[in-house]
């Protein structure tokens, strides 16, 4: 059993990607690290589990991805998808410390599989995990353990002492009692809050009732919420989130990746009015999948239903759940508790609209619509070969985007502007500094792995420096 009486040089909090690299970084630097993850050994990891690859920049095509992908163009996908909301140092140092993470993070015992493509179309941009976030996580621990990092489960940090910027101790509840854990440096690994409804809530009322939660439920932002009280500087939109639109009858916590749906851009989205509300195909899927979950909370009862005909039903990657299936329109409406005849009018207004092209999901097609508001720019087919189909969605919360305040080493800025003395931070917890709004795919798992190794050798350093000061001053 690890021992939590004994003084680490750092303490990482957290036990998914960006705890594991800091980890292993800092452990790597000669430091002795204490990784503290409060769930179940099963269930350690975090979001991380549900994962399934990473968003690097690369100069070349590799074993693993079909070509480059250059830092300028993944700053633009940013920019993008982003709005211009985001850090462009921080963004700029990400992008540029990603070209190294394929190479660091292989050599850390996560393996890559070929180039994926179909729907997802990130062949060229993302790197998959061979067996999927799991594995990734597996090969993390066995690393990190190997290393002589301890790692204790079950052990949640329910206090933190801090005082005038500086980290002292820390409260940790496991074995039934408190423990109190000391180290020279921390690194907050310990993701976001969406899993607390109670705080979602507060930004987004009596709709957040209605998320679901895709990853763990143990991300209930208590670590935030002490790092915040205790006057670090908040970074970012507590209504802002990683949110798709995954299969309504998904559980209401960690239904993880397989629940999510990939089949928007191959029909349209009604509302429980059967009316549509928004371009379907407005720009490729892995860059504009992540605004369906904002845009499902915004309308009446946070449900939506994506429509589709017989042809597209092998074209995308399923729900764990069967779609709703009928003969006809009128007899999809019945089944899904909606109006027959506003659906029916909705789908006759769309194909009506529909402007024939040369249909290929894989780039910005000219299959559009016109006079129909809103439209659908790309993809627009339309709806009349039975049998058709429809999935429920609501809102799927991956990750928040509030968080806390970091510079170029990761770490911690409190609130009058002054740098932490001994915190650092890294993943969904710090997020925010590059994500204000938006999000495109595997950015969060590059967000984790950057600044997750800066924090981790930018911990280290500060831990040497000191040591060194000590000993200059003897």
């Amino acid at each position: 059993m690890t021992d939590l009486s004994r003084r680490y040089d750092v303490l990482v909090v957290g036990g998914g990607n960006a705890a594991l690299c800091a980890a292993i970084a800092a452990r790597r630097e000669g430091a002795s690290v204490l990784v503290l993850e409060a769930a179940p050994k099963f269930y350690r990891g975090g979001n991380t589990r549900h994962t399934r690859n990473m968003r690097c920049a690369h100069d070349s095509a590799t074993e693993t991805l079909s070509g480059p992908y250059t830092e300028q163009e993944f700053f633009d996908d940013l920019l993008r998808v982003t709005g211009g909301r985001t850090d462009e140092e921080l963004a700029r140092l990400m992008i540029a410390e990603s070209k190294q993470m394929l190479d660091w993070i292989q050599a850390q015992g996560v393996r890559f599989q070929p180039s994926l493509g179909g729907t997802l179309s990130l062949g060229r941009t993302n790197s998959f995990f061979l067996g999927g976030g799991r594995a990734m996580l597996n090969a993390l621990y066995l690393t990190a353990e190997r290393l002589g990092v301890a790692v204790r489960y079950e052990a949640e940090v329910v206090g933190l002492e801090i005082a005038d910027g500086a980290f002292l101790g820390a409260t940790v509840q496991a074995d039934g009692r408190a423990h109190r854990v000391e180290a020279d440096m921390l690194i907050a690994a310990a993701g976001g809050f969406e899993a607390n409804i109670a705080w979602l809530k507060q930004g987004w009322g009596e709709a957040a009732e209605n998320f679901l939660i895709r990853g763990t439920p143990y991300n209930r932002g208590t670590v935030l919420r002490m790092l915040l009280d205790a006057g670090v500087q908040p970074i970012g939109d507590p209504t802002q989130c990683h949110a798709v639109a995954i299969d309504a009858r998904a559980p209401k916590f960690d239904g993880g990746i397989i629940t999510r749906l990939d089949c928007v851009v191959f029909g349209i989205v009604v509302n429980r009015d059967a009316q549509r509300f928004y371009d379907e195909g407005e720009d490729i899927w892995p860059k504009r999948y992540a605004i369906w979950g904002r845009l499902v909370a915004q309308q009446p009862g946070q449900i939506a239903y994506i429509v589709f005909d017989a042809p597209a039903l092998t074209q995308f990657m399923p729900s764990l759940y069967p779609p709703i299936t009928a003969d006809s329109i009128r007899a999809l409406a019945g089944r899904l508790a909606l109006d027959p005849e506003a659906l029916e009018a909705t789908v006759a207004r769309f194909n009506a609209a529909v402007r024939p092209g040369t249909f290929d999901h894989t780039i910005l097609d000219d299959c559009r619509t016109e006079g129909l508001d809103p439209p659908k720019t790309h993809w627009a087919r339309r709806i009349e070969t039975p049998p058709f189909h429809a999935y429920p969605v609501r809102p799927g919360i991956t990750f928040t985007y509030l968080g806390v305040r970091v510079d170029r080493d990761a770490r911690m800025v409190m609130a009058d502007g002054t740098k932490a003395a001994n915190m650092f931070a890294a993943g969904e917890i710090m997020a925010g500094n590059v994500l204000g709004q938006g999000y495109a795919a595997g950015i969060g798992m590059t967000i984790g792995s950057v600044f997750g190794r800066i924090a981790g050798r930018a911990a280290a350093a500060e831990l040497h420096r000191r040591r060194n000061a000590r000993k200059d001053a003897a």
